[in-house]
């Protein structure tokens, strides 16, 4: 099931973003109280912004407009207000978005189309280890989607290896949808539980929330862990609740595809300006065919790489790598400038490590610390000093290390009202 505009030319596919793209701006202009104010603010006059490289005349919207305003990027009225969302609020305070049954069978037309990227068909069955409580988009997404294209879905939830095993085995589950570290607690339990990983169901996992690739799209070091104990093919999915969309691989894994139909992509620099095609920038979206809450121009904060050949399965969309980081997780170290999915890949090296936090600080000069704290059975000096050389070698800086037992370590990565495993934690605001 691809999309038939996914297919045509890249000219054909501009041209019909631009169409979308005035609808938007006159959705905006006559429902928005944010952008309404915005465009009246800015001298906008949309009917001058007709094509896709016209955007650059209208200001970004940032995280802290959403947090400051939030009610006033509400387009209906409550009473057509079907689901509300939370964002993680990983990146500040969470921001709450309202969704109309429009929004909901669009994100349900988005996972659908996702999940037939990675080659889910009407036939198979889906296990959900994501939780679908705690107004999290993804968890809802996954179901509304597998629901859409007609395929089956288990709602297990997230953790407890026992259960999962116990639903794989039992419901016979053709593909996972999981944050990738999860595979190694499930291959564990596999291996402890004499459970032959060569004589399962399971043909691919449906990776989030965590990379599985490098830039160039080969495995990174935690797809190899996975890979080496258990042979399913692992596609890379990147979304979040402020676009309402994913990015996902298809077989030939060189990047998430792009839908245009949904969604209008900009990689930006420093001065909100398009960078040169290849480079690195911020993901900057926009919304199409959101009721409830569309957003224009809005700074993911994500910097990504865009690839824009055609795809030999047959989709012409621009695609995205992997996220290389966060903007505001930039790392200044004793000279260096680092992004936690760099330390990420080092420490995933380390089968010793059972579990790792990343905690991020200012010292006294105002400059950036880093300090990992990880869990292992060793807690040996001679591991330590080995992982402080690794580190070293890879990135070029020793950050700080020190042991902790597993329940303080898991303690941080799984606070009160997580939906997911925090892996990062920045005191520097």
């Amino acid at each position: 099931m691809i999309p038939e505009i996914e297919t045509k030319s890249s000219v054909e596919i501009k041209a019909f973003q631009e169409q979308k793209l005035r609808e938007l701006l006159v959705y905006l202009q006559e429902h928005s109280p944010f952008y309404k104010e915005r465009f009246k603010a800015n001298g906008i006059d949309i009917t001058t912004i007709k094509t896709l490289e016209d955007l650059t005349t209208i200001p970004v919207t940032t995280k802290g407009d959403l947090q400051k305003d939030n009610d006033a990027f509400l387009c209906v009225p409550k009473q057509k207000i079907i689901d509300y969302v939370t964002t993680s609020g990983t990146m500040g305070d969470p921001v709450t978005f309202a969704l109309t049954n429009r929004d909901l069978e669009r994100l349900a037309y988005n996972e659908a189309i996702s999940f037939t990227c990675a080659g889910v068909e009407e036939e198979d069955v889906l296990q959900l280890m994501t939780t679908m409580d705690r107004r999290f988009m993804a968890g809802l997404a996954y179901f509304l989607g597998a629901r859409k294209l007609g395929a089956g879905i288990i709602r297990v939830g997230s953790g407890v290896p026992e259960l999962q095993w116990d639903s794989i085995q039992k419901f016979k589950p053709s593909y996972l949808i999981c944050v990738p570290s999860f595979l190694l607690k499930l291959i564990e339990y596999a291996q402890q539980h004499a459970i032959d990983l060569k004589n399962t169901s399971i043909k691919g996992a449906i990776c989030i929330g965590e990379p599985i690739r490098n830039e160039d799209f080969s495995h990174n070091i935690l797809a190899k862990k996975i890979l080496a104990s258990w042979n399913i093919e692992l596609y890379s999915t990147y979304a979040s609740t402020e676009m309402s969309t994913a990015f996902n691989e298809c077989e030939y894994h060189i990047g998430g595809h792009h839908h245009p139909e949904l969604i209008i992509v900009e990689i930006l620099d420093d001065s909100n300006k398009p960078v040169a095609e290849g480079n690195v920038g911020e993901l900057v979206i926009s919304t199409l065919e959101v009721e409830a809450m569309p957003l224009l121009r809005f700074k993911t904060g994500d910097l990504v790489r865009a690839h824009y050949e055609p795809c030999k399965c047959g989709r012409n969309t621009m695609r995205l790598g992997s996220v290389v980081g966060r903007k505001k997780q930039m790392i200044k170290y004793k000279g260096t400038t680092l992004y936690p999915p760099a330390i990420f890949n080092v420490l995933n090296e380390f089968s010793a490590i059972q579990a790792f936090v990343i905690e991020l600080s200012h010292n006294s000069l105002g400059t950036d610390e880093i300090c990992i704290k990880i869990a292992s059975e060793e807690n040996s000096e001679t591991l330590l000093d080995e992982l402080k050389d690794h580190v070293r070698a890879k990135l070029r800086v020793t950050p700080k290390i020190e042991y902790h037992s597993l329940p303080e370590i898991n303690r941080l990565r799984f606070p009160a009202m997580s939906r997911k495993p925090i892996t990062l934690i920045d005191l520097r605001n």
